[in-house]
């Protein structure tokens, strides 16, 4: 291509001239090409180690002056073609006008503005974003990964380090590629290459660790090996980087999302060198990640910007040290030591921002007032103009909100008198509509509905109610209420001790950020209920069926209006996440919600939890809940050793963990305790459900040690739950069924659960969320690999019994039907990756691949080579395999097509071969390249007239009499119905119609004699690399004589015997023919009496069928086999008997000029019998093929890609000037 000039001051050094005029020289790199020696390996080693370009552009040319010595670079080329045709262009369209030049210095300015100007006009249509942002350095990278692993520009690089990968014992130092969907490395050192390629998707285990072996190394794991790379620059940034790619892949294989770079970037002020914009890109998500979950803020907010800064806190009279961060919708503040301090103001809900005075005790101040009276002032902050307009333009651009911060949450522990009748008016409106604010669950919690009739309580745990509440309200005071709430180590303590339920849905949205979406969604959820109610899916199903088994024991939800408002929230939630739809354990975290909660306040609580508190626990397979439980495991083992090892040997953690955290704790402790649980969860997130699991299994330690079974220690465990009570409540004891169930004669301690959270703080406190967020990195790569190899065991399961390949060779297919799949959803391909993949469809039929994809894999895997007539043959077995004809194929089907190749009798094998050249396989636009497109239309009509008189007449009646007794079958059986109402006889009726019917060799239809021509063609071509390909081309020729024979007498048979009956047949569609048919349809259709010259027409359709093997064959063979191909059918087809004609070359003209024998036709016995004859063409099809070599070659393909895709036909042949 061509470069902007470069200066070069050595143009001898490690470059060999090839050609020279007296202004450029073409040269190539040393090494490279042809021979080179050990100053070759020399040189190909430096530009391994420090990443030359002349390692991906071994061409380049040269501009020179006779009187100047310095050289300039004007082009580079990866292959000799490349550069070659850059050099003719500078010969014919430079070199003469710059001959005329007088100056040397006017030479080098006009070529150099040239070449410039040739790049601006190639760059100008085909510049993107992307190109713009990255430098050319990184370009240049990226080029050379695609060079090197054989990548296709679909292939996007997002970073490249230096590193050592270690093979044995011995480093190779080399690059390290990292792309969006491959690891790559690549190193070069004395001769000895090495090169690897690592699908993201494919890695189990991730790990960065440092050994006397490997010194800070980072270790790759996959399925069947593992890769050690070491010695890098800054390893931290690596292994992020590396973490980020994996995560994106595992999203890929858990619901097909394929990466999406965010086009939204701010563009940077300046080019970075070596940082591409897919590396901007990733490192702002996980800025957003990061900023996201520390502040529980939604999936959409990105975060612009932070700095540092103080906060004053009047609360404490002192200024606090933290960051304060800038997004689309909030400013936010987190204090630099934890727990301090944590601030979030909602841009709505911000009425002024303004420049404080600066003074020397409080520079560059800034004020922020809100809605609700709260003024708050940021200082030391380094670049306030700036932050205070970037605040400002924010501002602008979000909507004043009607409902204020108080308005949804002033609802909660108030009579709900006044609520009543300020929606009475509006009632009447809504009264059609499911959810309509005249509803009792729209305005107030179930348990405040419920208890409102209730005398006051004045007793002991009543007044310590209160003292919550009064507490709650001090703290409101002095520190804020809603949104913009100071949040502290006190509100902790708070929470920790226990919410007030009259609070408890305020504090719940307001911890979990469900109140922010709530507020800036008005409407949504009553909108969504009348969308949602009144569908039928698979997941309103399960709704109805968990419906009564939410909390049966409490009194809520023993009524249709309990029972009512969870089933409006969870179709709601289902409708707007069909990916998750409705999981178990959704129902009895949903119904707590409600307790506490309005309806469309518990709608965004489960809102939160499903997308942002839980991720991924609810979905089809609970990826989340099992990623916990391996991070459960591993706490277990950093933590309690002893209890780990024994644990692992009775296999408990794994059965007790997964319901501990998909309901977190409600269904297995009394639920007056676990609320309590899930107060504290709303305010630290998961780490406090791990450490309450932590110290249960530590205050039953001993206990545990000393079981024996797995069932020993999960009653343990159960009984310790059960008694786990909350002697603070006020409400009336809600029975426990579990503990009713589990209770034994003697009755275990109470443990009061104040004093288990306490206890879990002491001991397990140190947890720290950014690591248990490493360590479900690490689990997910193992979890999601692991439901992988489920979901191939129990494909290779149902597949084994309809197939004769070996597990393994099952298994192998598999995984090279999936990665076929997996590469389309980051390649491209025809059909969008979701339509390919649907999650809630059997393991065997959740994967399909497309026609394309599904033609590569048969050309690497299928036995019947046919040369150029392979990818022919490959899109009709996909239309033949593809049954529904929704452009499709899915493993099964893909397994079938194959067994019948590789596993089936001769019978079996010819069966498919004939049904590939039948129709849906053969379709229209194949017919019509055999044959002139003027003919199409005539062949086609009259093989529609013509339909029945290719039937024998003794099998219509076989047909028709087989229909008759069929009927009359019918009849007696609907007798017998009306006379027995037995549900058997209706179930074995059932199972006899989906029973599939086996298809015999008497099933096919005929086939014509375009079809046959067709079918001839194949075999020919599958023939063409055999061993013994001249025997069967002897054979082939012979049956392909006889069978036109054989057609032939059919055809007079069926004219003489069947004429009256196919006459009205025959006349029919000359009455219907379409406008565009022309007039050779009348020259075919008219079955008039049999021509005079009956041997002509048969010699006319076999000269047709040579002539078109003849076309086949010309195609693909060289000079020397056409000739030995032309005596072959020659002999065999005794074409000499044509020879009368004037030329020889009229029977290709006669065949090219005739349309094709429409009333000709052979069955499938036919052309079996034929083919049973010839011993080589038997010894061919009953040949055993072993598909494990076709594997190994189709694993070692991209290799094969990489070495062809280094070396162009211009290299292997030598250069004539």
């Amino acid at each position: 291509m061509w470069i902007q000039p470069e200066e070069v001051l050595l143009a001898g050094a490690l470059w060999v001239s090839e050609r020279a005029n007296p202004f450029f020289i073409l040269q190539r790199r040393r090494g490279h090409g042809r021979g080179g020696g050990l100053s070759g390996l020399l040189v190909g080693t430096l530009d391994v180690v420090l990443d030359s370009s002349a390692r991906v552009a071994p061409y380049r040319i040269l501009l020179q002056t006779a009187d100047s010595q310095i050289f300039w670079n004007i082009a580079c080329g990866s292959s000799r073609k490349e550069i070659t045709e850059h050099w003719d262009w500078l010969e014919s369209n430079l070199l003469q006008t710059i001959s005329i030049f007088d100056n040397d210095e006017d030479i080098t300015t006009f070529v150099k503005g040239k070449i410039s100007g040739i790049i601006a006009e190639e760059n100008r249509p085909a510049d993107s974003e992307e190109q713009e942002e990255d430098s050319g350095k990184f370009r240049e990278a990226e080029l050379k990964m695609r060079r090197l692993f054989g990548m296709p520009d679909e292939e996007k690089l997002v970073n490249y380090y230096s590193c050592s990968y270690w093979k044995g014992r011995v480093p190779r130092q080399g690059w390290l590629y990292l792309s969006v969907n491959h690891l790559c490395f690549y190193s070069f050192l004395l001769g000895k290459e090495v090169t690897l390629v690592v699908p993201w998707t494919e890695v189990t285990q991730l790990d960065k660790n440092a050994t006397l072996l490997f010194p800070e190394s980072v270790r790759v794991s996959t399925r069947l090996t593992e890769h050690f790379f070491s010695m890098f620059l800054n390893i931290n940034d690596t292994f992020k980087l590396m973490e980020q790619l994996a995560n994106i892949a595992m999203r890929q294989l858990l619901d097909n999302e394929a990466f999406a770079a965010d086009r939204s970037l701010p563009k940077p002020c300046k080019t970075l060198k070596n940082v591409s914009a897919l590396k901007r890109d990733l490192d702002a998500r996980a800025k957003n990640e990061r900023y996201r979950a520390m502040f529980r803020l939604t999936q959409d907010e990105r975060l612009d910007g932070h700095t540092d800064c103080t906060l004053w806190t009047p609360f404490a009279k002192m200024h606090v040290v933290g960051q304060l961060f800038i997004s689309n919708n909030y400013i936010c503040f987190n204090s630099r030591e934890e727990d301090l301090c944590q601030l979030i103001i909602p841009l709505r809900e911000v009425t002024i921002v303004e420049k404080a005075d600066s003074s020397s005790v409080l520079p560059c101040p800034v004020s922020i007032s809100t809605k609700n009276k709260m003024n708050f002032l940021f200082a030391n902050l380094k670049d306030r103009d700036f932050l205070v307009q970037r605040i400002s333009d924010f501002l602008q651009r979000t909507p004043d909100s009607s409902w204020g911060d108080t308005s949804p949450l002033a609802l909660i522990g108030h009579s709900t008198s006044n609520i009543h009748s300020a929606s009475a008016g509006s009632e009447s409106i809504s009264r059609g509509r499911h959810y309509h604010p005249g509803l009792p669950t729209a305005s107030c919690g179930l348990l405040q509905l419920y208890h409102q009739d209730t005398p006051e309580d004045l007793g002991p745990k009543a007044m310590k109610e209160k003292m919550k509440e009064e507490s709650w309200n001090i703290h409101f005071s002095e520190f804020g209420r809603g949104v913009c709430m100071y949040r502290t180590s006190r509100t902790r303590d708070l929470v920790l001790n226990g919410i007030p339920e009259c609070l408890r849905g305020e504090l719940w949205l307001l911890f979990s950020g469900a109140q922010n979406e709530m507020a800036t969604h008005p409407g949504y959820y009553g909108d969504l209920v009348e969308q949602a109610m009144g569908l039928c899916s698979l997941a309103t199903e399960e709704i109805e069926r968990d419906l009564h088994r939410s909390m049966p024991e409490h009194r809520a939800f023993q009524n249709e209006t309990g029972i009512a408002a969870l089933r409006r929230v969870l179709t709601a939630y289902a409708h707007r996440n069909p990916g998750i739809g409705y999981c178990q354990a959704m129902n009895i975290v949903t119904s707590v919600l409600l307790l506490y909660c309005t309806e469309e306040q518990a709608f965004w609580l489960l809102v939160a939890l499903c997308e942002r508190m839980l991720p991924d626990y609810y979905n089809t397979r609970v990826v989340g809940a099992l990623v916990d439980q391996g991070v459960f495991e591993e706490l277990t083992r950093a933590f309690l050793p002893l209890l780990y090892e024994h644990m692992q040997q009775l296999g408990v953690i794994s059965t007790i963990s997964l319901s501990w955290f998909l309901t977190l704790f409600l269904s297995v402790m009394p639920f007056d305790s676990a609320v309590l649980l899930v107060d504290c969860f709303f305010y630290e997130g998961i780490k406090v459900i791990f450490q309450v699991a932590l110290a249960v299994l530590h205050d039953n330690m001993d206990a545990l040690l000393s079981c024996s079974d797995e069932g020993e220690a999960m009653t343990i465990l159960g009984r310790y739950l059960d008694n786990v009570v909350n002697k603070q409540t006020v409400a009336p004891p809600t029975p426990h069924l579990h503990a009713l169930l589990t209770s034994g004669d003697e009755p275990p301690p109470e443990i009061d659960v104040f004093d288990l959270i306490k206890s879990s703080y002491e001991k397990f406190g140190t947890l720290r969320s950014d690591v248990i967020e490493q360590m479900r990195f690490k689990q997910r790569l193992k979890v999601i690999q692991s439901l992988e190899d489920t979901a191939k065991r129990s494909v290779v399961r149902a597949v084994m019994t309809e197939s004769a390949f070996s597990i393994e060779e099952l298994e192998e297919l598999y995984c090279l039907f999936k990665s076929k799949h997996m590469t389309s959803c980051y390649w491209g391909s025809t059909s969008s990756a979701a339509e390919r993949h649907d999650p809630s469809l059997p393991y065997l039929e959740q994967y399909r691949i497309d026609s394309a994809q599904f033609t590569q894999l048969f050309i690497s895997l299928a036995p019947w080579v046919c040369g150029g007539h392979t990818p022919t043959l490959a899109a009709r077995l996909f239309r033949l395999l593809d049954q529904n004809q929704d452009g499709l194929v899915n493993f099964k089907e893909f397994i079938t097509g194959l067994t019948g190749m590789y596993h089936g009798d001769m019978t079996e094998k010819l069966k498919l071969l004939y049904k590939l050249h039948l129709p849906p396989a053969l379709c229209p636009e194949e017919a019509e390249s055999a044959l002139e497109a003027t003919h199409f239309f005539t062949d086609d009509l009259s093989k529609d007239s013509s339909f029945l008189s290719d039937m024998d007449s003794v099998a219509q009646q076989e047909v028709t009499s087989g229909e008759e007794v069929k009927d009359g079958g019918g009849d007696s059986e609907d007798k017998k119905e009306d006379k027995v109402k037995d549900y058997r006889y209706y179930l074995r009726m059932w199972a006899t119609e989906k029973e599939p019917k086996k298809e015999t060799i008497k099933d096919l239809p005929r086939m014509n004699q375009e079809q046959f021509i067709e079918f001839c063609k194949t075999l020919y071509n599958m023939f063409s690399e055999d061993s013994s390909e001249q025997q069967l081309y002897h054979s082939i020729a012979t049956v392909a004589s006889l069978l036109l024979r054989i057609g032939e007498v059919g055809k007079k048979f069926s004219n003489n015997g069947g004429k009256k009956s196919v006459a009205a047949v025959e006349q029919a569609p000359p009455l219907s023919a379409p406008e565009g048919a022309e007039s050779p349809c009348a020259e075919q259709a008219p079955p008039c009496p049999p021509p005079p010259a009956e041997e002509a027409e048969s010699l006319s359709g076999e000269c047709q069928v040579i002539g078109a093997l003849a076309d086949a064959h010309l195609e693909d063979e060289d000079e020397a086999s056409v000739s030995s191909y032309s005596v072959v059918s020659s002999g065999s087809l005794r074409c000499e008997d044509v020879a009368d004609d004037d030329d020889a070359v009229l029977v290709g003209e006669r065949r090219r000029g005739s349309t094709l024998d429409a009333d000709w036709s052979i069955s499938f016995e036919q052309a079996l019998a034929s083919l049973l004859t010839e011993a080589p063409l038997v010894d061919f099809f009953e040949r055993k093929r072993d598909v494990r070599s076709k594997m190994a070659a189709c694993r070692a393909q991209r290799a094969v890609e990489r070495q062809t895709s280094s070396a162009s036909d211009h290299e292997l042949t030598p250069h004539t000037v």
